[in-house]
């Protein structure tokens, strides 16, 4: 817990100071320049140990705290911008759901399957499974979270049927291999973990199956 609390207290500092010399010069006093008449020498003695009312702070430790915090950063502010849903309103309870598993399913900390059963610019009615996380990586999301464009499956997403023109397609994605031909119905094996997804409505998605 002490070490926990130290590292925080040292956060805090190079958050604090733009320089290390700027994190010097808050540890010595007016007492400390009357005396020693030096401001460098002042300096040194506060890196030493020998001055200042607060941590002891090596030069390269803060530095490589610095440019970690600033990594830090630089890394949440492009994620920030890397997001679709950032900033967007959103009233749609189904958009609103793809925004919260957004930067999940981006940043490969979860895999989500989608399934849509809608009709397309024809008319004619069409569904399927889609791999979010693939879509993601492949596809600009800002017009469906804009509200300017409707998410619809395609024949290259996992699974996708026209139910007027009977078209059906299955595919591979980066993290699903899909097995159609089973007794249970269409399954779908994520390739990380080798867990099998059930996908009908009635089953119980976590049952394992022997496949």
């Amino acid at each position: 817990m002490e070490e926990d609390n130290a590292a925080v207290a040292l956060d805090n500092i190079v958050t604090e100071f733009h320089t290390y010399e700027d994190f010097l010069d808050s540890q010595i006093t007016s007492l400390d320049l009357y005396y020693l008449e030096d401001e460098e020498l002042a300096r040194q003695l506060v890196e030493l140990g020998y001055r200042g009312s607060g941590e002891v702070l090596k030069r390269e430790e803060f530095e490589t705290r610095k440019a970690a915090a600033e990594a830090s950063r630089l890394s949440k502010r492009s994620q920030q911008k890397t997001l679709a849903s950032v900033g967007k309103e959103l009233k749609d309870n189904f958009l609103k759901a793809l925004a919260e598993r957004e930067e999940a399913n981006r940043s490969g900390k979860m895999t989500s399957i989608i399934f849509i059963r809608d009709r397309n610019a024809l008319g004619q009615e069409i569904s399927g499974y889609i791999d979010y996380s693939h879509r993601l990586k492949t596809e600009d999301f800002h017009p469906y979270f804009n509200g300017k464009k409707r998410l619809l499956p395609r024949a290259t997403d996992l699974s996708f049927y026209n139910w007027e023109t009977q078209v059906s397609t299955s595919n591979v994605s980066a993290n699903y291999q899909v097995i159609a031909e089973n007794s249970s119905g269409l399954l779908f094996k994520n390739k990380t973990d080798r867990k099998i997804l059930n996908v009908d409505p009635k089953a119980s998605p976590g049952v394992p199956f022997l496949c």
